[in-house]
């Protein structure tokens, strides 16, 4: 259906970054080297889990899911931006542009609902101790990994129909890849309706799971808070930590980027700002979990052990 709508323009171009043109094998060199690092950490970081019986529980299980995400999540993206600062300007076609958009989309608000879902997690875990195994079960849990791919192929469809379903009355995009804002720049007539549908859509993406995570915290806080002992209080902030951390670089970049109208879209900063979503975040995500979390640090450590033993 959305490739039934593609019409008048057969190829569109990515200009990626003409105002640093200079710095392109600079900047080729570092975002390979951070796409394989990322593709590695979050690699390693699924791997550990799935071989660790001590770490199958639904926190783990979600991390697994986000690596999963993250990875899906780059390999959408990188190898466009790649392939720009190697030849320049990219012509890419009006379908392979929507597939794109759809992936990225479908990745990104995945990622989202995913966040709340661990939110989730924590919140019973802390604040429903005696009931948590009961309530997230393995059954629970993988319902809630497949509502976010719904959520995210929900979204996907309708950016990208909407987006796609106009005559595009220019085929220059100023970007690095198909996104959303600088495509509605290419839009024939009034786009306000479709900034608007754009807007209502990313409402729901964003700001749904987002205030299901700020509500989590709220009663997580205030469970910790009439906790007895001190031991138990730094405990329990310690496992949420890190889920908050991740929370605030993903939905800091993302809703900067989406939560706005077009007439403050200013591309060498949305640029800025899609790299880091799209690039540092998947990359810092496994770092994070990894690097604070002593049940992974452990897991590693065994396994790093048990390779050193076979040799």
């Amino acid at each position: 259906m959305i490739l039934g709508n593609l019409s008048g323009l057969s190829e569109l171009r990515l200009l990626g970054f003409p105002e640093i043109s200079h710095l392109h094998p600079l900047l080729f060199v570092v975002l390979f080297s951070l796409y394989i690092l990322a593709l590695m950490a979050n690699t390693v970081i699924a791997v550990i889990i799935n071989t660790d019986h001590t770490l199958h529980t639904p926190m783990y299980f979600f991390l697994t899911q986000l690596s999963c995400l993250d990875i899906c999540y780059l390999s959408v993206i990188i190898p466009t931006i790649l392939e720009n600062l190697l030849v320049g300007t990219v012509s890419i076609s009006k379908a392979r542009c929507a597939m794109q958009m759809f992936s990225f989309l479908f990745f990104g608000v995945a990622e989202c609902f995913l966040l709340a879902a661990m939110s989730l997690d924590r919140y019973f875990a802390i604040c429903h101790p005696l009931h948590y195994t009961i309530i997230m079960s393995s059954r629970v849990c993988r319902s809630l990994v497949a509502g976010t791919y719904i959520s995210g192929a929900a979204v996907g469809f309708v950016h990208t129909f909407i987006t796609f379903s106009s005559p595009l009355c220019g085929s220059a995009i100023d970007h690095f890849f198909c996104e959303i804002q600088p495509l509605l720049d290419l839009l024939c007539g009034d786009t306000f309706p479709r900034e608007l549908q754009v807007i209502l859509v990313a409402v729901f993406a964003i700001l749904t799971p987002f205030l299901l995570i700020i509500y989590s915290y709220i009663r997580i806080i205030c469970t910790i808070l009439h906790m007895a002992s001190a031991e138990s209080q730094q405990k329990a902030f310690s496992t949420c930590s890190s889920h908050l951390l991740v929370v605030t670089l993903f939905y800091g970049t993302a809703g900067s980027m989406y939560l706005r109208p077009k007439y403050s879209y200013w591309a060498p900063l949305d640029k800025f700002l899609s790299l880091s979503y799209s690039v540092v975040t998947p990359l810092l995500n496994p770092i994070i979990y990894g690097l604070r979390n002593k049940e992974v640090k452990g897991a590693l450590k065994k396994k790093w052990r048990k390779r050193n033993l076979r040799w």
